[in-house]
């Protein structure tokens, strides 16, 4: 039992684990160390107490990886231990295809809260919306699981179904559905004509996200004969995020020079910044007006693509505030045991501005005319609405923003605004913005190596 507790101990502070109450006054190097041992030996007592007396035989692996779990969700909405299983599985949704439902979720007060559903999934098929909580799942309480365990039940064979029950405030009653699972290849990047106006979607960024907006650009100017169009749209409205080095590619596909994000944290090495270079998409876009849509479900990489477009004066933001994701997560491997998501440092935005809880605001605010049956649940938050979220530097965005987007592109107010400011029949003294826009960057700060980062 001894040599049992003692590998437990060993194991702990080899992970860097210091659990206990924060002391009220300071203490030495060494008395902090000696709380250290003296909690992790409560950490050994209650297991040994678990093992021996609790009324069914425990796994012990899993009470060790429950109690890792545990102190990671601890910290902030979005560090987490990943089993072998969830690791494959973050591997899987980031390389853009993969089997379930086709939705992007976040545990809140113990329900796992819809934050957008994918485009054309079983999940926006089915009506799911942003801000729906999935309270059951195939008749089992997703109160007391795990965001891995909930997310597990939901996968399954392509062509079985699922039954969930959500919760969707303003609703008089729960509302049962039926989906069926399939393969979720997510286009992450697809294009279309509006009036003319060519319009990019974006949906996340999964590792397809630079070679689709590469691919796109470069049809839209094959079927133009080389002509550049008048102006393009970039929809990033309620793109959840994903890869950061897909951001980082993707902001400099507009931009020639200069900082794309800043990323700051504790230790050195996670101070970083990224320069936008030259190449043969900017240099085709050279002159081409860009408006960015963004809404309360624009987050993550997301924001840093908006932010930055925004510093350097390339791109005009129409829309509602962001998400205000500004947090970078660090998927850090643990051999056979899966990995642990830990947040490690914030986003800065090229001029500076952190992004963390407050979010991107765009430059010309357009209001969509929400109906009746959706007024009050289009509305989100953020990421400072989250349970535990890591304070903002400026944290006074606390009003809601809306992540309603008509699926009729006609009665789409953010897009139509943007083609008619690009076609010159609005006008707004944020469109468009001045190309020689002075950005200041932090000094100092050192070219990012990319990484596999959240």
């Amino acid at each position: 039992m001894a040599v049992f507790f003692k590998r437990v101990l060993i194991g702990l502070l080899s992970l860097g684990i210091a659990i206990g109450p924060q002391a009220a006054v300071a203490q030495s190097p060494q008395q902090e160390q000696d709380e250290i041992y003296r909690q992790l030996e409560l950490f050994g007592l209650v297991l040994d107490r678990i093992r021996d007396e609790y009324i069914e035989a425990p796994d012990e692996s899993e009470l060790i990886r429950a109690a890792i779990q545990g102190m990671l969700t601890s910290l902030d909405p979005h560090s987490a231990y990943l089993s072998p299983e969830s690791f494959a599985d973050v591997r899987e949704d980031t390389s853009g295809t993969f089997g379930g439902l086709g939705i992007e979720v976040t545990m809140e007060e113990g329900l796992v809260k819809v934050v957008t559903p994918y485009d054309d999934s079983p999940a926006s098929s089915a009506g799911i919306l942003a801000n729906d909580f999935i309270v059951e799942i195939d008749n089992q309480q997703v109160m007391g699981l795990t965001l891995d365990e909930a997310v597990e039940l939901m996968r399954g064979e392509v062509g079985t179904e699922v039954d969930i029950v959500v919760s969707r405030e303003g609703a008089d009653q729960l509302i049962d559905m039926t989906l069926t699972r399939d393969i979720i290849a997510v286009a992450a990047v697809r294009w279309s004509n509006e009036r003319d106006i060519p319009i990019i979607r974006l949906s996340r960024f999964s590792g397809q996200a630079y070679a689709g907006l590469d691919e796109s650009i470069r049809e839209i100017f094959e079927e133009s004969d080389g002509v550049a169009p008048p102006g393009i749209i970039l929809d990033l409205r309620n793109n959840p995020g994903g890869l950061v080095d897909q951001a980082q590619f993707v902001a400099d596909a507009f931009l020639s020079q200069g900082s794309v994000v800043l990323t700051r944290g504790r230790i050195d090495n996670q101070n970083s910044r990224y320069d936008a270079s030259p190449d043969e998409l900017d240099a085709l876009l050279d002159g081409v007006p860009i408006i960015v849509l963004i809404n309360g479900g624009t987050a993550s990489a997301a924001e840093i693509v908006a932010g930055a477009l925004q510093d350097h004066g390339r791109a005009t933001l129409v829309g509602t505030r962001s998400f205000g994701k500004g947090s970078v997560q660090s998927i850090i491997p643990l051999g056979f045991d899966g990995a642990m998501r830990l947040t490690t440092a914030r986003y800065y935005t090229p001029n500076n501005r952190s992004i963390q809880a407050l979010g991107i605001s765009p430059d010309i605010q357009v209001l969509q005319d929400v109906p009746e049956e959706f007024q009050g649940l289009d509305e989100i938050i953020g990421e400072a609405g989250l349970a535990g979220h890591i304070s903002g530097e400026d944290e006074e965005a606390t009003v809601g923003s809306s992540v309603y987007v008509p699926a009729d592109r006609a009665d789409d107010n953010q897009l139509q605004y943007a083609i008619d400011l690009i076609l010159g029949e609005a006008e707004d003294a944020a469109f468009p913005p001045d190309p020689d826009a002075v950005i200041a960057t932090a000094p100092g700060d050192e070219e990012v190596e990319t990484s596999e980062t959240e």
